[in-house]
């Protein structure tokens, strides 16, 4: 059996809680869909009462419960379960007084950012992280909690919609170095003042910084300065990634080689996802760091990816990962899916690729995957799917209408769009590239399908709110070689 990540006696003393049966856990989980065998499982309370789950989440292998009503599993009582959860996070962090935290924010690419910083972190040691996108009220204190006690290096994702969420999530973590990938047109809706006010709640990262921590800034964002003189008013050393020689990090320049075909079956990547191969595109960064020459390779196409690996070795290098050990961790991180990743799919004549983006979109982030997908070169027709971006307020219409200069300069064939807002942008088009419109994801599937020809590239995009996801998935289950 694993060394138990806490027993019933600590969590108590974490929690102020009273131990009702002795034992032992490994993890921590609020989903009963994802406990694992020796978890402990905290329900909380929302719109469902996690309680009535408890008997589940045992049966699934829970091997203890943090409970605020009486339940028949061996138990930690509190108050208040959600409380009880933060003060473990808490507990957690003060265990482990040498390891040495990380947390990323930004409009576009936090949770990219994170995972390969995570990635340098573990090739360097005992390292944690955030999962997926924990990266809320829940998340951070959750990820928190499941930190092993031996930690030496962690990274946490930190996101918001509204002012004031990240100040309390900056607490917990009280990180040694930030980062905020760069400030833009996201979850505006939510602000009276816009841009400005997505900026200012960014800026809240600094809040919890250690003292003499570093901060990590885009300085090719226009709200660089403003970043910057708020970070040195909370005490951050300010190191800066951008095309400026003046950055900490200079971006020189950034060349790709999309993926191809596979002549060897050998000499292909596995996606760490879901174990299908894909012959990878890589790309080559060339940059000026600390006033050193600095060239290095990637298993990423997208042009983001060049400010956001200086992003990644500036954050390593002040976590205390030798720049060798962050650049070996940057040439095998692979893109995540729905961000990036690519399939090969089979259909009748041959093969289309899919470019699957569908994770999430905001302006900044299509007009950079459009960009990318303009520079490739290409067999068939550039292709590409887009749902809605969501939370852009009332500007909404006028933001998705914009992208028909983008398409245009990415030479994008044919374009599919659904959704209310997208309907700007079908009507910003010229008729030559519309291929279909509908006004739900789910009444496009199918002529979307149905138009795909072996030479393809196709890209989907689209909030994740906006179901882009189901066209990924929709083109995906074409594959001749899945159906049979």
């Amino acid at each position: 059996m694993p060394d138990a990540l806490w027993t019933a006696e600590e969590i108590a003393r974490a929690t102020r809680g009273k131990v009702a049966g002795d034992f032992a856990v490994t993890g921590v989980s609020i989903d009963t869909r994802t406990v694992e065998a020796g978890d402990l499982f905290v329900p909380l309370v929302g719109a469902r009462d996690g309680h009535d789950f408890v008997q589940q989440a045992v049966a699934n292998g829970a091997a203890g419960v943090l409970a605020a009503k009486p339940v028949d599993a061996p138990a930690v009582m509190v108050e208040d379960t959600f409380k009880a959860l933060e003060a473990l996070g808490v507990a957690a962090r003060e265990r482990a007084p040498r390891c040495k935290r990380g947390a990323v924010t930004g409009s576009v690419g936090k949770t990219s950012v994170t995972r390969a910083i995570e990635a340098g972190l573990r090739l360097a040691g005992k390292a944690h992280a955030s999962v997926k996108s924990y990266n809320n009220h829940i998340g951070v204190p959750l990820t928190l909690a499941r930190m092993p006690r031996d930690t030496e290096r962690a990274v946490f994702e930190v996101g918001m919609n509204h002012a004031g969420e990240i100040v309390p999530l900056s607490g917990f973590v009280q990180p040694h170095a930030v980062a905020i990938t760069t400030v833009g047109p996201v979850h505006i809706e939510n602000f009276p003042d816009g841009e400005a006010g997505v900026a200012r709640a960014k800026a809240e990262i600094f809040a919890g910084l250690r003292p003499g921590g570093v901060a990590v800034l885009n300085a090719d964002n226009h709200w660089f300065d403003f970043l910057k003189g708020e970070a040195e008013k909370a005490g951050a050393t300010v190191w800066s990634f951008g095309s400026s020689p003046d950055c900490t990090a200079q971006l020189v320049s950034f060349s790709s080689d999309p993926p191809g075909e596979c002549r060897d079956p050998d000499d292909r990547a596995v996606s760490a996802q879901d174990g299908s191969r894909h012959s990878p595109g890589k790309s080559v960064v060339k940059a000026v760091i600390k006033g050193e020459p600095v060239e290095f390779s990637l298993l990423q196409t997208g042009v983001h990816w060049g400010p956001n690996s200086l992003c990644v070795l500036l954050m390593l290098e002040a976590l205390d990962v030798p720049r060798e050990t962050a650049l070996a961790a940057l040439a095998v991180f692979a893109p995540i899916e729905g961000r990036g990743a690519e399939k090969t799919i089979r259909i009748p004549g041959g093969t289309f690729t899919l470019v699957d983006e569908s994770y999430n979109a905001n302006p900044i982030s299509m007009r950079a995957a459009l960009k990318t997908l303009g520079g490739r070169a290409v067999s068939g027709r550039r292709v590409v799917a887009l749902t809605d971006m969501l939370e852009l307020g009332e500007d909404s219409d006028r933001f998705h209408a914009e992208l028909a200069a983008p398409i245009a300069d990415a030479n994008v064939d044919v374009v599919f769009v659904a959704g209310v807002h997208m309907k700007s942008l079908w009507e910003a088009l010229p008729p030559t590239r519309r291929g279909g419109y509908a006004e739900v994801t789910e009444k496009l599937m199918a002529t979307l399908a149905d138009a795909i020809r072996p030479g393809d590239v196709v890209m989907v995009k689209g909030s994740n709110g906006s179901k882009a996801g189901r066209l990924a998935q929709a083109l995906a289950a074409l594959d001749l070689g899945e159906q049979g």
